[in-house]
């Protein structure tokens, strides 16, 4: 999760409060779902994963809503699991005194899909994990949020689309960013023609971390199962910067640098931006035709492998263009024919004329639904309809991020075919679109 300004990291303190968090939800739910909230009616949730931020995010919400029990919580670190499992029975223990029950903890996600008491699952597990997870939940009839970037390979994220049809079990891809009252001011500016025809966007993101050098192999902690941590990746020796320091629920893992778990920052913060690029344009479920691109990766021979710069154009079939660049902070910028309009993400819109964005806003209609991520999920599950983000707009965001990286790695402009997923006439890079997953791990 991206470091936040004091405002955002309040909000999120609020939710987590176990005493206030119930008389923060009247605001924060729409109020057609009270009356629906005995015990027995409260939507199960599983967590898989319970890393810094299952533990600092993702799980507060759950905890605070009125609509929904964790009963069960899975980690290959018996040391977070614990910590996890102890939040959460701490604050039923405050909240629902003489009701609360034990919450379950496993290192084997299976086991929580198996559990008839779990109706949803949160996933937030290194990336190279979320495909098999995804896929397994929803086969086992779970509904699933789940962490961007949500799949490492474009026929993956295609396995998790398939898995969570329309009218078939919840699939919200896991992310704040339509939650940013600047990015949605931004949409229904260009949306309402304020800056006229739009024909070209820009992406900014932070920049990524630096190197990390080859690093000395060494004992895995007591506690952690490192060969179920690793799982479909390839086998490697264990070393603290491959998986996350022990005991450290704030440290930013070793893993996100490293290929076999994360793409990098390309998909990692992509996945946010460009949700908003494809969701404004009304291009959710389809994509560019052709993409070009160039970067730097880490040092060869060290332990971290993404890329350390990137520069990546991609071209729409109505002649719109994206450029998408490590730019050292996370901003859109839409350019019309009448003018321009920014958003950065926590400062607000900047524009070409004043009365682009000083005129009053024309309200999106989807402010309750938007106040967070979580509350999305939770009210789609109760009221039978598609998160605002499902499976299908979210594999087509993250699919924008891996066209990039493999026109970067193949060095030459690519035509791409959005409509069958595959790039025309190119069978070298066709054969990039697949992630190879180790047994018993394989999608099949």
């Amino acid at each position: 999760m991206p470091q936040q300004p004091a405002s955002r990291r309040r909000f999120l303190r609020q939710t987590a409060l176990a005493a206030g968090a119930t008389a923060l939800m009247p605001a924060l739910v729409p109020p057609s779902v009270f009356g629906q909230n005995s015990p027995n009616s409260r939507i199960g949730v599983g967590f898989i994963g319970t890393g810094r931020q299952a533990y600092h995010a993702n799980l507060l919400p759950f905890l605070a809503s009125p609509e929904t029990r964790v009963v069960a919580v899975c980690d290959v670190d018996r040391w977070r699991a614990e910590q996890t499992r102890k939040r959460v029975d701490d604050h039923y223990a405050v909240t629902e005194p003489g009701r609360a029950r034990g919450c379950a903890v496993t290192g084997d996600f299976r086991e929580v899909l198996a559990r008839a008491d779990v109706d949803a699952v949160m996933i937030s597990t290194p990336d190279h994990w979320h495909a098999v997870m995804a896929v397994a939940a929803g086969r086992a009839g779970k509904h699933v949020a789940l962490e961007k970037p949500i799949s490492l390979s474009i026929h993956q994220g295609r396995a998790i689309a398939n898995a969570f049809p329309p009218g078939g079990k919840v699939f919200r891809t896991d992310t704040e960013v339509r939650s940013a009252k600047e990015f949605r001011q931004l949409r229904q500016i260009v949306r309402t023609g304020r800056i006229g025809r739009v024909t070209s966007v820009v992406a900014g993101v932070p920049n990524e971390q630096p190197p990390v050098p080859a690093q000395p192999e060494m004992a895995a902690p007591e506690g952690l199962d490192y060969p179920m941590w690793l799982g479909p990746a390839p086998a490697a020796p264990y070393t603290t910067h491959r998986v996350h320091q022990p005991e450290d629920l704030r440290a930013r893992p070793g893993w996100m640098l490293i290929r076999d778990y994360c793409d990098g920052m390309i998909c990692n913060w992509g996945t946010h931006l460009l949700d908003i690029v494809q969701w404004t344009l009304g291009a959710g479920e389809t994509g560019p035709v052709e993409v070009r691109g160039s970067g730097t990766f880490h040092p060869a021979g060290g332990l971290s492998g993404v890329l350390a710069a990137f520069d990546v154009r991609y071209r729409y079939a109505d002649g719109i263009t994206l450029d998408y660049r490590m730019a050292g902070r996370p901003f859109l910028r839409f350019t019309g024919t009448d003018g321009w309009v920014e958003a950065e993400w926590w400062k607000g819109l900047t524009a070409s004329r004043p009365a682009i964005i000083a005129d009053p806003i024309e309200a999106d209609g989807l402010e309750a639904r938007q106040v967070n991520e979580k509350l999305d999920f939770i009210d789609a599950i109760r009221r039978g309809r598609p998160t605002l983000i499902p499976a299908e707009t979210g594999h087509r965001t993250n699919s924008l991020c891996q066209l990039g990286l493999i026109a970067i790695e193949m060095g030459e402009t690519l035509r791409w075919d959005p409509g069958v997923e595959r790039f025309v006439d190119n069978p070298t890079a066709n054969q990039r679109l697949e992630r190879p997953l180790r047994e018993p791990w394989k999608l099949g």
